[in-house]
């Protein structure tokens, strides 16, 4: 089957959630999810007032490049931007004219149900400013926040701590590693005008977290530490955990597969008794449940208990082979 038959079949799938994103004021979310639709790894996207093509593992030709645009511009005519990522590390690696290039690095701004979020299709890094898939926790979150203290750990560009404080949170402290990341965070909170409850903390997550749970920072063994910010031991009403699948530092090794654990028991020490902590998984080869009860007993291990959890499904824009996504997403209250 072609590409544009594929992609017809999946936008004709999409109306219901089409029709709803404009009366919700939402005008980012994906058209085409490959790997489960018909290409593995093309992934098609709307961002605002732009198409997003990106390609993770074959360059689309001229041809099929056309046949998708040709598709797109059918259903609204917008600028389109290609970012092919095939090469090793996802980075974007293919040229644009000047025209396009101009408009893929110019700050613009999307919506999602009213929320306002900076968006640069290309910019120092690879990943667009906003996860499309993360809709249903930024929702969770707006849902739940008011009058509430809400932790967003590895926030990135803040959309669940702007979410948060969009929401009537009382304050919303982000934490990332990544200056370019809060400096975009900074400005969502801006364009929602709650830059005065939103804090951005610049901290490796291990020392950040481990002091807010009152607990000593360490490192891995002969790591000499950096610096970092100093922080008191706090407790959160609300604390949301979205760690990468992989990543090392002197301070510990975040690993989704083999060790959630060693970031979800500090930041359940950051839980206030009575409440919510929400983790996510975006590793597919991880089993939803086996994971769930490996949360549950280290919650069992520090004396606590759960006393409710919600799974947070991703939207019908994200589909899965199976009813499973590979982006795992259960709320906890925890007593």
């Amino acid at each position: 089957m072609s590409i544009s038959a594929l992609l017809a079949t999946a936008l004709e799938k999409r109306q219901d959630l089409l029709t709803q994103a404009k009366t919700n004021n939402t005008d980012c979310y994906r058209v085409f999810h490959g790997t489960v639709e018909g290409v593995n790894g093309l992934n098609i996207d709307r961002y605002g007032e732009a198409w997003l093509i990106q390609s993770f593992h074959q360059t689309l030709n001229e041809v099929e490049l056309k046949e998708i645009s040709d598709s797109l511009t059918r259903v609204e005519d917008l600028p389109i931007i290609y970012n092919d990522r095939s090469d090793k590390n996802s980075r974007v690696m293919n040229p644009l004219d000047v025209i396009t290039q101009d408009f893929a690095n110019q700050a613009q701004v999307i919506h999602e149900n009213g929320i306002k979020f900076t968006s640069k299709l290309r910019h120092e890094g690879q990943d667009p400013l906003l996860f499309l898939d993360m809709r249903a926790g930024r929702e969770f979150v707006k849902a739940n926040s008011l009058n509430k203290t809400v932790l967003n750990l590895f926030s990135y560009t803040c959309g669940i701590g702007t979410a948060a404080a969009v929401g009537g949170a009382s304050r919303v402290m982000n934490v990332d590693f990544s200056s370019f990341a809060l400096t975009a965070g900074k400005k969502n909170a801006e364009l929602n005008n709650v830059g005065d409850v939103c804090e951005f903390v610049q901290s490796d997550a291990f020392p950040a977290l481990r002091q807010l749970a009152g607990l000593k920072v360490g490192g891995r063994r002969n790591q000499k530490l950096p610096k970092y910010p100093k922080l008191a031991a706090t407790q959160f009403d609300l604390v949301f955990l979205d760690p990468p699948r992989f990543a090392k530092s002197p301070f510990g090794i975040v690993d989704l597969i083999n060790d959630y654990q060693s970031l979800f028991k500090p930041a359940l020490l950051t839980t206030k008794p009575g409440g919510t902590i929400v983790c996510c998984n975006n590793v597919a080869k991880v089993e939803r449940e086996a994971w769930f009860d490996a949360l549950v007993r280290c919650v069992e291990k520090q004396g606590r208990a759960v006393i409710s959890h919600t799974w947070l499904d991703c939207h019908q824009d994200f589909p899965s082979f199976d009813g499973n996504h590979p982006l795992k997403m259960v709320s906890l209250i925890i007593s």
